[in-house]
């Protein structure tokens, strides 16, 4: 095996080796400005704007640095549907493959499946009431 197939190989095994793993918060609110103050000042953590063209949501970053954490988003757009409270972000192989499993296992799918960047994304309701949000690469 050549260099690049090696690191071809190292790429796809850290790939599938995130699955299962959290890899993002959200909070989607009416009045993102007002509440991404509130835990700015609360937690310490600080912000960052985020162009949504129209207006801007936030990334929210660890004390003292650029490191994004998570995201305090406006109830607007793609984000109009989804709940007000913090919601994780699980990565797993396939958005589709798992929505199906979600409905068939009881559960609902509240929003998605639908592309965010170039990752695929939806949002489950367990049947005990529960969200979480799916993300996939694109192409799965």
């Amino acid at each position: 095996m050549n260099d690049e197939q090696k690191e071809s190989a190292e790429v796809e095994e850290e790939k599938s080796s995130n699955i299962g793993k959290i890899e993002w918060f959200d909070l989607t609110v009416d009045d993102a400005s007002r509440v991404k103050d509130f835990y700015c000042s609360v937690v310490g953590w600080n912000s960052s704007e985020q162009d949504m063209g129209s207006y801007s949501d936030y990334n929210i970053n660890l004390p003292n640095s650029t490191n994004s954490i998570a995201g305090i988003c406006h109830a607007r757009g793609p984000s109009a549907s989804l709940p007000a409270q913090w919601l994780a972000y699980v990565k797993v192989v396939s958005v589709k493959e798992s929505a199906e499993k979600c409905e068939k296992l009881g559960g609902k799918v509240i929003d998605g499946p639908k592309r965010l960047g170039n990752m695929q994304f939806c949002v489950i309701q367990d049947p005990a009431g529960a969200v979480l949000a799916l993300l996939s690469e694109r192409n799965t």
